[in-house]
């Protein structure tokens, strides 16, 4: 009997979770996986901000003169509200990570409202506009995610390219990055490594990629745009 309760409770368990996971990812219409526009991309970072690496990334950025979306974690939001602000002023778009990087797989509807609330309250206080744009920690969904977060525009990615492993090197970045390169991309990078599982200075190989890149993406004809242009 008790072997038939466990192997219940992980039968439950893979269905709130990795089930919810590959049904909304594949066919929910209300989550974002590819933008439109015509020789436009966007380039989407998570897991930050970060005090080293954002700042760097920011600059690069202006330097090609590309926009961005920033999924940040609440809770490090707090820690560098002036990140936050300098990411507003040069016109780059805010979304939320959760407060705590957590996954909706161990959160009940009540707590992925209360990440939900206490990340969009911090980047509402910081920068005086209330975040709508929300991409869930390690692209994780629960059964429960799209109701709780229905007030919410959920944006995942057509690329996803493992910069969060310092094994991909910088050269595999940028030819992962060329190659995946079409009309309505959406590329998932990160520039914080202090997350569980990434490594901690692999934001400083995402960097060079995104030098030999950002010229190429010019050379394309492309640029990169944020979230809230594609949706208009």
């Amino acid at each position: 009997m008790i072997l038939y309760i466990v192997i219940a409770l992980i039968l439950c368990f893979l269905i709130y979770s990795v089930g919810a996971t590959w049904l909304y990812r594949t066919y929910s219409t209300k989550v974002m996986k590819k933008g439109r526009g015509h020789k436009q991309i966007a380039l989407t970072f998570d897991d930050g901000p970060h005090p080293l690496y954002t700042p760097q990334l920011l600059d690069l950025l202006d330097q090609y003169e590309m926009k961005a979306t920033f999924f940040v974690v609440g809770a490090h939001a707090q820690k560098h509200p002036d990140l936050i602000r300098t990411m507003q002023a040069k016109g780059h778009s805010i979304g939320v990570h959760h407060h705590t990087h957590v996954s909706n797989w161990l959160l009940t509807p009540n707590g992925l409202k209360k990440q939900l609330t206490a990340s969009r309250d911090a980047l509402q206080k910081i920068t005086g506009s209330r975040p709508v744009l929300y991409r869930p920690p390690w692209g994780h969904f629960n059964l429960f995610t799209p109701f709780v977060a229905k007030k919410w525009t959920i944006v995942m990615w057509t690329g996803i390219f493992g910069d969060w492993n310092l094994k991909t090197t910088s050269t595999v970045l940028v030819s992962r990055l060329q190659q995946s390169l079409e009309d309505g991309a959406i590329f998932c990078l990160h520039d914080n490594g202090e997350t569980l599982g990434a490594d901690e200075k692999a934001p400083e190989m995402m960097l060079e990629a995104l030098a030999v890149y950002l010229p190429y993406l010019v050379e394309q004809g492309y640029k990169s745009v944020t979230i809230d242009t594609m949706l208009t």
